[in-house]
């Protein structure tokens, strides 16, 4: 390393915070070498109790950046909400849940409850009456607690509002801004953001206090992420995204298209040409939705095609390839789709579709990029292989879940243990209320049905059944 970059390294390094050493040594054990550039642009000003405005891409390791903050405000001997954040969806909140708790694990007992729609209110009453220091949630059913007077944020001292864009698209202005009329008028808020419309502004003007706007480029590192064009008509569009797939062989790919019935569209040619592929969009029942996201998430599934709605917020490790089905009009969206492959130390693909009547808003991500696009002819995409391009594991769902009792333990012990199956051989296990998923390797799914059917999980039989996005 050269002596200017060990500078650099030593100046983004989480070291140059006013941070605990036990939070500094949690960092470390996450691997959280350093800063990214949203971290160290905000976290400053965010320790230094300021309010703010941060706009950063999805994936730039903005919810660190609030976590850390409100972690540093927070009391764990004093047993009351301390910091909010909402979240547009229920997906984003189970994100941003999970990440908080890693990073408070070093802390004494803190308490974080989540509260989303499409989980029953009860259970979600009892949580929060065994307290909490933290609450987690979409603006509706935080409201909704609110008003029933389960939630109380007399103690909030951390407000923070999580994709503050993407909650303007879907139409809670109102309710957050009822919210914040129901904490504490001295607190921080912490607003971050993707993109910066009128609203924000608006938002800003009426409950926080002079807050410092941080801006980081939405752009990506060049050589990051190789970005291809192929000109399409519209007839051949649908089936230009298979001969993609086929040449290209990405073992999981997002695919965005500008509308509810491309998606839909768009699934039956692929899973017609026996391609696994599933569809989000904003209109599915959440045990669909969550059922969707375990399969792609867990590898069982090849290809999600989704709406820029329904993909706001799903944060898909080792994402291959992100295809542009339909031209996005706004080129910061583009920017955001493209930036969902090449996480980390991976390398990324794009490949977008564009017919002659796309091509202004072509000209218009070309000039946010500032370079021209790489196009290529639909002609050279030859099938790599004959063998069809299959998702490496396949879901099993079993009946029962957390109120069960049931941990991720309990069903790795069952598949490896009485069905003696490898350790290899399981992937992610998703346990929610009333279900828990496990993902095993292909070759073992009808077998791994049979014995774990037959054998026992926590000591109790279970019904398993086989969940193929095929």
């Amino acid at each position: 390393m050269s002596a200017s970059a060990a500078q650099a390294a030593a100046a983004d390094g989480f070291d140059t915070l006013p941070l605990a050493p036990h939070i500094l040594a949690n960092l470390a054990s996450l691997g959280y070498a350093r800063m990214t550039p949203i971290q160290a642009a905000s976290l400053p000003a965010a320790l230094l109790g300021k309010d703010l405005i941060a706009q950063a891409k999805t994936g730039s390791g903005k919810t660190a950046a609030f976590a850390l903050a409100l972690l540093a405000n927070l009391n764990p001997r004093r047993f009351a909400v301390q910091s909010l954040v909402l979240c547009p969806t229920r997906e984003l909140a189970d994100q941003v849940s999970t990440e908080i708790r890693r990073l408070a694990r070093a802390e004494e007992n803190i308490k974080l409850v989540t509260l989303c729609g499409g989980i029953a209110l009860r259970g979600q009453t009892a949580s929060l009456g065994h307290g909490a220091h933290i609450v987690v949630g979409t603006p509706g059913r935080i409201l909704d607690h609110l008003e029933r007077g389960n939630l109380d944020l007399s103690a909030l001292n951390t407000l923070v509002l999580d994709e503050a864009d993407r909650m303007l698209d879907m139409g809670f202005a109102e309710d957050i801004a009822q919210v914040a009329r129901q904490c504490p008028a001295q607190r921080q808020t912490l607003l971050f953001s993707a993109t910066y419309p009128d609203g924000i502004a608006q938002l800003a003007r009426q409950f926080m206090r002079e807050p410092q706007q941080i801006t980081v480029q939405a752009q990506h590192e060049a050589g990051k992420i190789e970005q291809r064009w192929y000109e399409v008509t519209e007839n051949e569009r649908l089936h230009a995204v298979s001969r993609l797939l086929a040449h290209f062989r990405p073992e999981s790919t997002l695919a965005f298209c500008n509308t509810k019935q491309q998606c839909r569209d768009l699934v039956q040619v692929l899973t017609s040409q026996g391609y696994s592929a599933m569809a989000l969009f904003g209109e599915l029942e959440q045990r669909e939705r969550d059922q969707v996201l375990v399969q792609f998430a867990n590898r069982s599934c090849s290809v999600l095609v989704a709406t820029d709605v329904a993909a706001r917020g799903l944060d898909i490790a080792q994402l291959a390839a992100v295809i542009n089905v339909d031209v996005s009009p706004d080129p910061e969206v583009h920017i955001h789709r493209i930036g969902r492959t090449g996480r980390g130390d991976a390398q990324g693909l794009a490949l977008s579709l564009a017919a002659m009547d796309e091509m202004g808003s072509v000209g218009k991500i070309e000039q946010l990029q500032g370079r021209e696009s790489d196009w290529h002819p639909l002609a050279e995409l030859v099938p790599a292989s004959q063998e069809p391009l299959l998702p490496p594991m396949v879901t099993l769902q079993i009946a029962g879940g957390r109120k069960e009792k049931i941990r991720a333990g309990d069903v790795l012990g069952a598949l490896t243990g009485e069905a003696g199956f490898a350790k290899e051989q399981v992937g992610k296990i998703n346990i929610n209320d009333f279900s828990t998923y496990v993902a095993v390797d292909r070759a073992i799914a009808q077998e791994a049905v049979r014995r774990l059917s037959s054998g026992r999980v926590k000591g109790k039989s279970v019904k398993v059944r086989l969940l193929d996005a095929m």
